[in-house]
C-alpha cells in the first residue's frame, strides 16, 4: 500500500466516522426519550445513568476518531500525499 492509498483510505474512514458520529449525535438530540426508553428495556438503568452512558460513548468515539483517523489523515495531507 502506498502513502497516497493510505491517505485516501484514511480520508474515507474519517468521512464515514464523522458521518456516523454526526448521525448518532443528531438521533440522540432529537430522539432522546425513545433511545432512553428502548435502552431501559434492555438494561436495568435509570434515565440519568443512560444519558451519562450516551454522553460517554459520544465523547470516547469522538476522541478515537480524531486520534486514529483525522490526525493521521491531516498529517499525511500536510506531508503532501
Amino acid at each position: 500500500m502506498t502513502l497516497s492509498q493510505l491517505t485516501e483510505l484514511l480520508g474515507w474512514a474519517t468521512l464515514l466516522n464523522l458521518a456516523y458520529l454526526s448521525f448518532v449525535s443528531l438521533m440522540l438530540m432529537l430522539g432522546r426519550n425513545l433511545a432512553v426508553a428502548l435502552h431501559q428495556k434492555f438494561f436495568d438503568l435509570d434515565a440519568a445513568a443512560l444519558q451519562l452512558k450516551f454522553y460517554a460513548f459520544l465523547s470516547q468515539y469522538k476522541v478515537i476518531t480524531l486520534t486514529f483517523f483525522v490526525a493521521p489523515y491531516l498529517a499525511l495531507k500536510i506531508m503532501g500525499f
